[in-house]
């Protein structure tokens, strides 16, 4: 796996165990950037995970924008860390490629939630996609 892949991966369960607690846990944290890793993918993942926790809210607004019929508290915890996630790259990390932040997105849900989600995620973030790149 390679170290961008991994680091996701440790940011996506980060986010996952943030969405039940509502707090972060820096013990865990810690734990998952203890892998050797190269520095520039450390930097990702507390961009990434602290980034997502201060702008949460905006990021769920976005999700339930577009998740229309679905609560935002009804959809999956593992889709909508993953959604969180790639929202939180697509508008705060502009190092990072748009498609690259849905194609992670979705490939994070076909391992770790349901086998109808990666549609619905891939979905909701081509719609953002597609505003992002509107201008509006």
């Amino acid at each position: 796996m390679q170290y961008r892949k991994k680091a996701r991966d440790g940011v996506y369960k980060l986010i996952y165990e943030f969405l039940f607690s509502g707090e972060a846990n820096e013990r865990t944290f810690a734990i998952m950037t203890a892998a050797d890793m190269p520095a520039e993918e450390l930097d990702y993942m507390k961009r990434a995970y602290y980034g997502v926790i201060e702008h949460i809210d905006e990021l769920k607004s976005i999700v339930a924008q577009y998740a229309v019929g679905f609560d935002i508290a009804r959809i999956y915890k593992p889709d909508l860390a993953a959604l969180v996630l790639a929202i939180f790259e697509m508008k705060y990390m502009d190092d990072i490629p748009l498609n690259v932040s849905i194609s992670e997105a979705v490939e994070l849900v076909k391992i770790y939630s349901t086998e109808k989600s990666h549609a619905f995620v891939n979905g909701i973030l081509s719609s953002v996609y597609k505003n992002i790149t509107s201008g509006k």
